[in-house]
């Protein structure tokens, strides 16, 4: 499979397109967009008024993560996505992206907070 395609078409995608989903996903299960806050922050360091700031720029995925500092523990994200397992993605861009991907899936799963931010 080609990958490059789709490497290439994820960080050229704007964060402020996903972001609404997100919100819309993690909501639609009860959960709240404050939890999805949460969770952002934990993976990228960047807390509400730097997303604003980064939605309003339209920034891309590629930006946006210039503009993170990821969490040490990121690499505990494992499973699948999007049919892939995030741990074996090769892209470190496409990796971060579905880094976040699969935390929103967590959460919008029900999924404990502490399990999601790899606190115990």
């Amino acid at each position: 499979m080609n990958t490059t395609n789709h490497d290439e078409r994820i960080a050229k995608m704007t964060f402020a397109t996903v972001y609404p989903l997100y919100i819309a996903k993690v909501e639609k299960k009860g959960r709240t967009k404050e939890e999805l806050l949460k969770v952002i922050e934990w993976l990228t360091g960047l807390n509400n008024k730097k997303l604003q700031d980064l939605i309003e720029k339209k920034a891309t995925f590629e930006s946006f993560f210039e503009n993170a500092s990821l969490n040490p523990n990121a690499n505990q994200i494992t499973g699948v996505i999007c049919g892939y397992r995030v741990e074996e993605i090769e892209n470190p861009l496409t990796q971060k992206v579905r880094y976040l991907d699969k935390l929103v899936d967590e959460l919008a799963k029900g999924r404990k907070m502490e399990k999601i931010l790899r606190i115990a």
